[in-house]
């Protein structure tokens, strides 16, 4: 088994994991909302209720999926319809930037220890989220079946890679809101988003050509 292997599988799945987390959805705005009121750790809170419904989910898709995903064929058409998707996501974030930039209070709050229930919080805005749904079952099945062949090792470094996208960026915005600074601002998000399309783009670009040629 390649260290090389494993690196790029942790990368790639810790840059499309943020892609996805900095983009604007409820759970952004729940992590903002929860840190103005809690603190600083509301968003590690979050981030591990969320976190902690991956790892079912993760869990499911080996069980479900794992004797396909030892197909070459299906694997091919995941990554393909995955790539699409990817495409499809970088478009979007393309076009608009700066939509969803995070907006902080000007009042701090305290950095004390937040309730546990941020974690439900995080674990039921997941559920509720239907586009976290479509997310898992087009990219992040590719993703999965790319690390599938390196064995537990490889699913693991796509696993954690995943997570700690959402902690690093939960953490980091609840950090600006618990001390009233503007650590992200419009102009260096809208930058870090069109990064993360460009990203996207080329990893869904790759995905539909290595699927396509191993149909051929």
């Amino acid at each position: 088994m390649s260290a090389t292997a494993l690196l790029v599988v942790f990368g790639t799945s810790f840059l499309v994991g943020l892609s996805g987390a900095a983009a604007p959805g409820p759970l952004l705005a729940l992590d903002i909302r929860e840190s103005s009121r809690r603190g600083f750790w509301a968003g590690p809170h979050i981030a591990t209720g969320h976190s902690l419904v991956e790892l079912v989910v993760v869990i499911l898709l080996l069980v479900g999926l794992g004797p396909f995903l030892r197909n070459p064929a299906v694997a091919s058409a995941v990554g393909i319809v995955g790539g699409a998707f990817l495409l499809w996501m970088a478009w979007g974030i393309g076009r608009h930037p700066q939509r969803g930039a995070p907006s902080f209070p000007g009042a701090h709050a305290h950095l004390h220890a937040a309730s546990r229930q941020p974690i439900i919080s995080g674990a039921l805005v997941t559920l509720s989220n239907p586009f976290w749904f479509l997310w898992w079952m087009t990219i992040g099945a590719a993703l999965l079946a790319r690390s599938y062949p390196l064995g537990l090792v490889g699913v693991t470094a796509f696993y954690i890679g995943h997570i700690l996208s959402d902690y690093s960026w939960y953490s980091l915005v609840s950090l600006a809101v618990a001390t009233g600074r503007r650590l992200m601002t419009p102009r260096l998000y809208a930058g870090l988003m069109l990064g993360c399309a460009a990203f996207l783009a080329g990893l869904g670009g790759y995905f539909i050509f290595t699927g396509a040629m191993a149909l051929a």
